[in-house]
């Protein structure tokens, strides 16, 4: 079938390629409708790896995916032909003692999509298990159910944190996951968040919602800033979805005493952090690695109306501009969230 197909470091290609495809009773076969791009796919595009994934032979991108069931699996009875659907990238061996302890997204066996060697769906069809499998409420667009995924971190974040209701939290990094975490931390019971960057034109977007408050790095230091907003006493929560080494640095110089720090952001290379900073603070520290146990709760959100996603759509290609979506998400332009193709039909 026609896939995108990352040949190597920086050369994509639309081609057919050979897929197995094999439905087996719990699963259900899906036509894709919408796949965002994601950082992570833009990340093995242009450097080829992500930590220990390396991309050593052709592999279809492609794991933010909505589109329509066409078949299901004999023991299926939760889905029908017809159901509108996005889909968890990643499944784990349920038999894993990481299953086992509820912690399948860092499960060893696990396979995501668009993991070397694990393909994507940035193609006509795929087969996927009906347990990570939800159908979309008739409210909530294909363009919304291919956010669910980037969302679902947010609430992984949201969720490590253990927000007490009033919180304020900071938000380092303004990119889709940044502003994600940002919506998830303001649900999950933050009164409010700050969220700082180097871009005016993201952080502008960030504070069309309310609850979150940019600081643009450019014109004011956010130790300052979180200062002045909590009185010198600093924030609850600290997300730090940033992964710029700059911003790790300062984390304790932000966070209050006895307050959480969240790692989200992923650096390319390891960060100097001030463990004494930490402990003189006697802070939380949490990390996060996709999420696991909340993709259905992220879809609730977002169909209750609590979370509006579609303002982050920058833009949206067809599947023949696959490759020029991409070579777009790869010049990291100031004005763009996230960019999302249209597999088949149009945009909803």
């Amino acid at each position: 079938m026609k896939a995108l197909v990352l040949e190597r470091v920086g050369e994509l290609s639309l081609r057919d390629i050979d897929l197995p495809q094999e439905m087996g009773p719990d699963d259900v076969r899906i036509r894709l409708h919408t796949v965002g791009v994601c950082g992570s796919d833009v990340h093995y595009y242009t450097h080829g790896r992500i930590g220990d994934f390396v991309v050593n032979e052709p592999m279809v991108l492609g794991h933010e995916a909505a589109g329509t069931v066409i078949e299901v699996g004999a023991n299926v009875t939760q889905l029908q032909p017809g159901d509108r659907v996005c889909m968890e990238p990643g499944i784990p061996d349920p038999k894993s003692r990481a299953s086992r302890l509820g912690l399948y997204n860092v499960d060893p066996a696990v396979t995501f999509w668009a993991t070397p060697p694990v393909h994507g769906v940035l193609v006509p069809e795929t087969v996927h298990p009906a347990s990570f499998t939800y159908k979309l409420p008739d409210n909530v667009s294909f363009a919304e159910g291919a956010m669910v995924e980037p969302f679902a971190v947010g609430m992984q974040a949201a969720t490590r944190a253990k927000i007490t209701p009033g919180d304020t939290a900071v938000v380092t990094g303004c990119g889709t996951i940044g502003i994600m975490v940002a919506l998830a931390a303001l649900a999950g019971g933050c009164s409010r968040v700050l969220i700082s960057d180097l871009s005016e034109t993201k952080l502008k977007l960030a504070e069309t919602y309310d609850g979150i408050t940019g600081v643009n790095l450019r014109e004011q230091n956010l130790v300052e800033a979180v200062n002045t907003a909590t009185d010198g006493w600093g924030a609850d929560i600290v997300f730090e979805c940033s992964g710029a080494a700059a911003a790790v640095r300062d984390l304790f110089k932000v966070v209050r005493p006895g307050g959480t720090v969240v790692l989200v952001g992923l650096p390319p290379e390891p960060v100097p952090m001030d463990i004494a900073a930490a402990c003189s603070r006697e802070c939380r520290i949490e990390t996060v690695f996709r999420y696991a146990n909340v993709f259905d709760r992220a879809l609730a959100l977002i169909a209750a109306g609590k979370v509006d996603l579609k303002p982050l759509v920058s833009g949206t290609f067809s599947f023949d501009q696959s490759i020029a979506a991409f070579e777009r998400a790869a010049e990291a332009r100031p004005e763009d969230v996230k960019l999302q193709i249209i597999v088949d039909g149009e945009r909803n």
